[in-house]
């Protein structure tokens, strides 16, 4: 069996593959309420044959919401809103479902990426977005309201109260998005968090926040199933005080030692002027480095698009799992196409049996592939 079809076992949740479908936004909620494009969305990902399927960024306030477009998991209308997207996915598939849960800081209250991307003015229908500091994230974009001590200390609870919802609508695992620039990874970076109070400055009060939001997401969501965190392993800022792979080290393994389970490692986000060398498979080293220093299963994301690059990443001690997102976009059955490749085999839906082109090895196991 090749490595990426085996399985991954996380407390209680056994995945049955190392292919995971990544949080990708949708932008299209109302009141940050899930729509009919959600059921289409998702329904066909969940018969994608991936180990791990993942609700994109899900905002654990109204004024969190990267666009005004963005799913919401803050009451009770969010959270039945959803119930039946879930319900749905349970009746087609034995695929199993993450959340992420955010809050996009100083990047929310932004017009869609297919209508800009601009920060929208209260005036305009937007509102004024919140951040560690009164820093823009861009030099032609207005200030976000600094967050009062007293609202920082309200943060862990929002995401808590979130992670509950989670909880009752059945989710196996939780992503906390701790990365790309958003409200946790503003507080990590000095290039965002410009505090002179117990959340700014040295790294222990940086990761502070993050580490605080953590835990009670942690003690919200049962014992059993796992939380894990996708962090940006560095600015892509050298030479500047910014946020780096030796500090996302130590905040792997501080989380660790919180009883985190997996940390889904990405990069940059923070800075317009973040210099990346794109390529494939150009932050699977990021992933590497964290998964070997700090003890702690990692997802390689980035550019991963051929069925070998994935194997390789895994079989070669790389990362734990890999995810997808854009390859998923263009080919939702990604998965089976990979298990054709590399001699594995996925859950797929007897219906669809027959659609194999002729000549495909054999990719579908017995009922128990991919089942609870």
């Amino acid at each position: 069996m090749p490595k990426l079809f085996e399985p991954l076992t996380l407390r209680a949740l056994t995945l049955p593959n190392r292919i995971m479908v990544s949080p990708m936004c949708q932008y299209s909620a109302v009141d940050g309420r899930a729509t009919d494009w959600h059921f289409a969305h998702l329904g066909s990902l969940a018969l994608s044959g991936a180990g791990l399927l993942c609700l994109e960024a899900t905002a654990v306030a109204p004024e969190g919401r990267i666009t005004p477009g963005c799913l919401g998991l803050w009451d009770d209308a969010c959270e039945a809103a959803l119930a039946p997207v879930v319900r749905m996915i349970r009746n087609v598939s034995p695929i199993k479902l993450a959340i992420q849960l955010a809050h996009a800081g100083r990047k929310a209250s932004s017009a869609r990426p297919w209508e800009g991307g601009k920060l929208i003015a209260p005036a305009a229908g937007g509102w004024l977005p919140v951040a560690p500091s009164a820093v823009p994230h861009a030099v032609d974009e207005a200030a976000p309201r600094e967050l009062s001590r007293a609202e920082i200390a309200a943060l862990p609870a929002a995401f808590g109260a979130a992670a509950q919802r989670a909880a009752r609508l059945g989710f196996d695992a939780i992503e906390v998005h701790m990365a790309h620039g958003y409200l946790l990874h503003e507080f990590l970076s000095p290039l965002a968090n410009q505090r002179t109070d117990e959340y700014g400055g040295s790294f222990d009060n940086r990761v502070r926040l993050p580490l605080a939001v953590f835990d009670a997401v942690r003690a919200a969501f049962p014992a059993e199933r796992p939380v894990g965190v996708r962090v940006s392993a560095t600015d892509w800022l050298d030479g500047e005080d910014s946020w780096t792979l030796p500090q996302t080290v130590e905040l792997a393994r501080r989380l660790k030692a919180r009883g985190c389970d997996l940390i889904d490692v990405s990069s940059g986000g923070i800075s317009p002027r973040q210099k990346i060398a794109l390529g494939p498979s150009y932050q699977v080293p990021l992933a590497e480095v964290v998964r070997s220093e700090a003890g702690l299963s990692t997802v390689a994301v980035g550019l991963i698009a051929d069925p070998h690059q994935a194997e390789a990443i895994v079989a070669n001690g790389q990362a734990d799992m890999v995810a997808l997102a854009r390859a998923f976009l263009y080919d939702d059955r990604w998965a089976w196409r990979a298990a054709a490749a590399l001699g594995g085999q996925v859950y797929g839906p007897p219906p669809y049996y027959r659609g194999l082109p002729a000549g495909t090895p054999r990719i579908f196991g017995d009922a128990s592939v991919g089942q609870r």
